[in-house]
């Protein structure tokens, strides 16, 4: 009975103390998603911010406390700190294209080197 009363008080204790303490690493991870992200209308975010408003659009500036996110339907530029960011996605759209690009390039090498073998294997061996 002492453990269940000294678990439920602790983890009320740790809970409060992460969302106090919570907040820091969170502007250093919006800070390291956005700048992952890059800059340019590619570049595409929703933000959940912590007064409860969503916006979405690209992202067009990204500085050291702050970025400007533009809307795609509007056009309107809005400049969010990164502490009134409470959850951001993104995608860049040029990095899905290096990476398709990349992949298909891979699978041609490989298509050619099956391909070489396959060539050597019909030249090389006997036939019987």
């Amino acid at each position: 009975m002492i453990a269940l009363v000294i678990n439920v008080f602790g983890a009320g204790t740790v809970r409060a103390g992460a969302q106090v303490v919570g907040q820091a690493p969170n502007v250093e991870r919006v800070r390291e998603n956005v700048r992952k992200l890059g800059i340019g209308d590619a570049a595409r975010l929703e933000l959940k911010l912590w007064d409860g408003r969503k916006l979405k659009g690209y992202l067009r500036e990204a500085r050291d406390d702050d970025f400007t996110i533009v809307d795609l339907k509007t056009g309107a530029a809005t400049t969010v700190k990164y502490t009134e960011v409470r959850q951001v996605k993104g995608s860049n759209r040029s990095t899905a294209a290096k990476v398709g690009l990349n992949l298909a390039k891979g699978t041609a090498i490989v298509g050619a080197i099956a391909l070489g073998f396959t060539l050597l294997a019909l030249i090389f061996v006997p036939k019987t």
